[in-house]
């Protein structure tokens, strides 16, 4: 505890000292804000940095003390384990003493192994502010110091990370010897143990955890028999009925590893290139606040903003929803996937599409604007070609089902599929793309791209998986299918609404507008089929760590989509329109609903190919830092546009709306960094599950103890 306040009376010295040489009186200066600073920034950061690790590594120390604390409650704790062994370890400890009683055999006690772990952490930082008499620039602003600066933040950083994997392998092996330790004291209890009380206590105990229901308590064992023929109509083999029929799940089949290892693929490859789409719009928003951060063409703003959004759309959202689909649809079909192959090729075409995507993008090769359809049409070709492989492949396996109907995840599914696939068509196809028919179809394609492939496949997603994790079925299936027809409906005619006051014609911007009202009927149905699916199983939310991503992917579901039927009227496009309100619309419906739901789905059918969970606290930070930073970064854009729009429609200076918008693009920024950081918990959460190691366990060490001492023993008689 004194090394802890230690630490706190450092970093707040050092963080008063940079506070008080950046609030020197200076003379006036002809100049911009000063960089320097964003040095003395730089250094806070590095210094909060250190201190966070010296936390982590005291939280170990303190970790280990306790066990070994708890390590030395002898008896009394070699007794719990005792009452807590399973039937198959309570076995095995009746079988050697057993042999133990019949060869008389002896063992020696194995040696302790002891690990001394050591850490010095210490930092250093030394703050000199130089400014002359009327200079222009200080030294700390010149670009060469900064940069040399960075270089050098850059490998001290890398070290601390290292630094803290390596501490925390130590620690986790340290911790692992005294579980062996613990395990070898208890073996050596049961193996010195000649009384019979250990042994009748452990007989009653598997006598309990044998205990088995007969399931025949209540019905007893005669036949059923309706002599008084008070059943009627009594149909096994029912059709779909108007209001959902509840019944018990369907055996699932087996995973098949083959199967397992492509959604892994599917999944491990979108986590990727949200890690690289993420990084490239933190870049931009960095640029908001420093538009001078680089000067080359590749990384100009108008560049870098479509390879983040299409390496966030074709790239992290569409693999992870076709490495969910090829998880669903073979499971609700209850049929194993028709080709392995297929899925495998749309897995490289998709791949393929987003590298050669952002390089052409990246060198200014582009296809002349329009919203996240900057790829040209040979690129775009490769991802159709993987999307209709697809289609073929899940359409073969439902045609094989052994189910007579077809689940609702599977009709969202093979729609949004479909849709996809004419969306792209519709968008590459020269033929209507003159004029105002351009504008048209642009419309039609961005906003179909977003609510007839995403919104479509991740609603199918949702039908599955949150019934699975609520282990009951879904509330209706009737709403579900309203919903399905009403979002074809209306979504399909709504795309115009985002060129109101055009030159477009008035009736079609009419219809859109209604086709955004009536999506209020769809979003109404899914809402509440998700949230009373929770009917009765909300005491679950607490000790899950999928269904918080369900529920939030909800909320945003019902406040995102009713969002865009509110910006849709001329009176609110009026305002919003062509203001960063548009931004934040699209990351709460992008972000707040499909990476929840996709989220919610890795990290329910992950653990279930792999055996192995992450840990429970970097999965609560992925939520917590996920879910905040979206809050940071639309909540300011929104408020900020709103005034931003009335400034226009006052007919103030269009400047002043820039300059007005500062702040808010600074919440941004800081908002956008979470969302960033989130990510980066969450492919260490994807590492873990993958590859993650099992923890020892007290219990199983200590019989596996005796099994190698009764095989030493009978080996040296």
């Amino acid at each position: 505890m004194n090394t802890l306040k230690s630490l706190i009376v450092v970093l707040l010295l050092s963080a008063g000292t940079s506070f008080s040489i950046s609030a020197q009186e200076v003379k006036p200066v002809v100049t911009h804000v000063s960089t320097a600073n964003g040095v003395v920034w730089l250094l806070t950061v590095m210094v909060l940095i250190l201190f966070f690790a010296a936390l982590y590594v005291y939280r170990k120390v303190k970790q280990i003390k306790r066990f070994s604390d708890k390590s030395d409650q002898k008896t009394a704790q070699l007794k719990d384990y005792l009452n807590s062994m399973d039937a198959r370890q309570i076995e095995a400890y009746l079988k050697f003493k057993k042999n133990k009683s019949e060869n008389h055999g002896r063992q020696g006690i194995s040696v302790l192994i002891w690990l001394a772990v050591t850490l010095g952490l210490s930092f250093f930082s030394n703050i000199v502010h130089a400014q002359g008499q009327g200079a222009q620039r200080s030294f700390w602003a010149e670009g060469g110091v900064i940069i040399t600066l960075v270089l050098i933040a850059i490998p001290i950083l890398a070290g601390v990370f290292i630094m803290i994997m390596k501490i925390g392998s130590l620690f986790k092996v340290y911790q692992n010897k005294q579980i062996l330790e613990e395990a070898e004291r208890l073996a050596a209890y049961l193996r010195e143990s000649e009384t019979g009380e250990i042994e009748e206590l452990l007989l009653k105990r598997k006598k309990a955890l044998d205990f088995t229901l007969s399931h025949q308590e209540l019905s007893g064992d005669r036949l059923p028999e309706d002599s008084k023929g008070l059943l009627q109509q009594v149909n096994t083999n029912s059709v779909l009925p108007l209001v959902a029929a509840k019944k018990r799940a369907i055996k699932r089949p087996p995973i098949d590893p083959a199967l397992s290892k492509l959604i892994l693929w599917f999944i491990g490859t979108a986590a990727f290139w949200l890690i690289f789409g993420t990084t490239v719009g933190e870049y931009l928003g960095i640029k908001f606040v420093a538009p001078d951060a680089d000067q080359f063409s590749w990384l100009s703003f108008g560049r870098l903003r479509p390879v983040h959004t299409n390496a966030v759309f074709w790239g992290w959202a569409s693999l992870g929803m076709l490495g969910l689909g090829y998880y669903v649809v073979p499971r609700v079909s209850n049929v194993p996937l028709k080709s392995i192959k297929l899925g495998w090729y749309t897995l490289y075409l998709i791949n393929i599409t987003v590298v050669l995507g952002t390089i052409c993008l990246m060198a200014g090769i582009n296809n002349s604007g329009g919203e996240y359809r900057e790829y040209i049409w040979p690129v775009m070709l490769l991802f159709g070609i993987g999307l209709l492989l697809t289609l073929i492949n899940f359409i073969q396996t439902i045609a094989s089902r052994t189910t007579k109907e077809i689940y609702i995840s599977n009709w969202y599914i093979v729609a949004a599929v479909i849709f996809a696939i004419v969306i792209a068509i519709v968008a590459y196809v020269p033929v209507w793309q003159d004029g105002l028919g351009e504008t048209i179809i642009q419309g039609y394609y961005m906003h179909q791209g977003v609510g007839m492939w995403f919104m479509l496949f991740t609603l199918g997603i949702v039908y599955y998986f949150l019934p699975q994790q609520l282990n009951k079925p879904i509330y209706s299936y009737s709403l579900g299918i309203l919903a399905f027809w009403t979002q074809i409906l209306f979504y399909t005619v709504i795309g115009t609404h985002h060129f109101v006051f055009s030159s477009i014609p008035w009736w079609l911007q009419t219809t859109a507008i209604v086709g955004s009202v009536g999506m209020v009927i769809p979003v109404a149905a899914g809402t509440t089929n998700f949230i009373l699916t929770f009917k009765g199983g909300w005491y679950k939310l607490p000790s899950s760590y999928t269904l918080p991503f369900f529920l939030i992917g909800i909320i945003f579901y019902f406040t995102g989509s009713l969002q865009g039927t509110a910006e849709a009227f001329r009176s609110t496009n009026l305002i919003w329109h062509f203001t960063d309100f548009t931004v934040a619309h699209s990351h709460i419906t992008m972000y707040g609903i499909i990476c929840f739901f996709l989220w919610a789905g890795i990290y329910a059918v992950v653990p279930r190919l792999t055996g192995k969970e992450a840990p429970q606290i970097t999965i609560g930070a992925h939520f917590w830092l996920a879910l905040i930073g979206l809050l940071f970064y639309t909540i300011p854009l929104m408020y900020g546009s709103t005034l931003k729009g009335m400034m226009w429609m006052q007919g103030k200076p269009f400047i002043d709306s820039v300059v007005f918008m500062a702040p808010y693009w600074l919440w941004r920024a800081i908002g956008g960094s979470l969302m960033w950081l989130s990510h980066l918990f969450f492919v260490y959460n994807l590492y873990k599950m993958f590859t993650g190691s099992t923890t020892v366990d007290i219990r199983e060490a200590a019989i596996e103890k005796l099994n190698q001492s009764y095989t030493s023993t009978e080996s040296s008689l």
